[in-house]
């Protein structure tokens, strides 16, 4: 399906691996000019050349930055002034019990998890409003809405994501601008693969056996019982950057793999 994005240009936070990158991919193979960002200029220029070698009628470029720092993010918009699409896919994560995590981290949460990403939306957000064009997208999780308990202090930035969207979509009304939140479930990223290989590494199984079997022990509820693949995240997040998404405006669209009991 033709997507009509040719020539688009889009800012993909964290895009150098896992969903940011997956995102990026299939952004590019519409004729997007993907800005891929990450903190290491190396790292992002290898992404860079791997796009451009793959999808060489693109013209992908490095926007490395470390949009927390807001110096940095200063320096990034006045690199790359205006974009048609920006997806605010970097973030952080972590294991943790509620007793152990003090101001510090929850401040370290919300500066990385939510001010960054509102960072970026209030610069580009006038100037798509400006041109009556744009599209914003959020990566939340399905720990929004249904938190395992195991990460409070990130589900607590995630929600507050599906809140910040939805704001920032009131701001939109008339306007040929959608800002959304998708709700990835567990997704197959590299340090996920690395940790199930990690657990299965003395037995000789493939992959997909091992994945199985931790989803059977750990994620019953799974009604897809494997991992979300970073890919089909972004063929989601390309179609919300679409014209023929349009009527989508302040919705959390969940691609959780029916982690979420649905309460009619």
């Amino acid at each position: 399906m033709e997507m009509g994005l040719n020539n688009k240009t889009a800012l993909i936070t964290g895009s150098t691996k896992g969903i940011g990158k997956a995102i990026a991919i299939e952004l590019a193979k519409e004729g997007v000019n993907v800005l891929i960002n990450g903190r290491n200029y190396e790292e992002v220029e290898r992404i860079v050349k791997e796009i451009k070698l793959e999808f060489p009628a693109t013209s992908p470029q490095n926007a490395t930055a470390d949009i927390v720092d807001v110096q940095q993010r200063e320096a990034l918009f006045h690199q790359y002034p205006d974009i048609d699409i920006l997806v605010n896919n970097m973030g952080i994560y972590e294991i943790m019990q509620y007793e152990d995590i003090d101001d510090e981290v929850w401040n370290k949460y919300f500066r990385t998890n939510v001010l960054a990403a509102n960072g970026l939306a209030k610069y580009y957000l006038p100037k798509m409003l400006h041109k009556n064009d744009g599209r914003i997208i959020f990566i939340a999780s399905e720990e929004a809405v249904m938190p395992s308990g195991q990460m409070p202090q990130y589900c607590m930035t995630k929600s507050m994501l599906l809140s910040l969207s939805k704001s920032l979509s009131k701001l939109t009304i008339g306007k040929e601008v959608t800002i959304n939140t998708i709700l990835p479930g567990p997704t197959l990223s590299e340090n996920v693969q690395a940790i199930i290989e990690g657990i299965y590494c003395d037995e000789s199984i493939p992959f997909q056996e091992k994945e199985r079997q931790f989803m059977i022990h750990n994620l019953p509820q799974s009604e897809i019982q494997r991992f979300i693949k970073p890919m089909e995240i972004g063929r989601l997040a390309t179609f919300l950057c679409s014209p023929f998404a349009s009527a989508f405006k302040g919705s959390p669209v969940r691609m959780d793999g029916g982690m979420v009991p649905t309460i009619y």
